[in-house]
């Protein structure tokens, strides 16, 4: 399996349907963590998913990019309540499973009246 495929089954799995079950199979128990609001390690991202999966998010991959051992995904959130968060999520991996994480995250999108017409997405 590729890490582009990985992270593919990954966010299927653990973000779409709220499901952390198998993260042993897609994460290294001493995951680095970069977002502010996340502990690292495995167990920093379990306690995180006891919030997020609350706000019942589903995520639209918009584009998936691997370069070696990192994989970029840029995706559309929109949680129960109609927001929506533009995300990019970044991914190194290592021994076929994710590492470290990066994220830059645009929240409450679902509002914005763009000077454009290319749209946000």
């Amino acid at each position: 399996m590729t890490n582009k495929e990985l992270v593919l089954k990954f966010y299927d799995e653990v973000f779409n349907k709220w499901d952390i079950s198998n993260l042993d199979l897609y994460m290294k128990d001493d995951y680095i963590q970069h977002n502010p609001t996340a502990k690292d390690g495995k167990v920093g991202f379990i306690e995180f998913t006891h919030f997020f999966f609350g706000l019942k998010p589903h995520i639209e991959i918009i584009h998936i990019a691997e370069d070696g051992n990192f994989v970029f995904v840029f995706f559309k959130c929109t949680v129960e309540n109609g927001a929506i968060n533009k995300v990019c999520d970044i991914y190194r991996l290592e021994d076929g499973k994710l590492a470290e994480h990066w994220d830059v995250v645009e929240h409450d999108v679902q509002n914005i009246i763009s000077v454009n017409k290319n749209g946000l997405f």
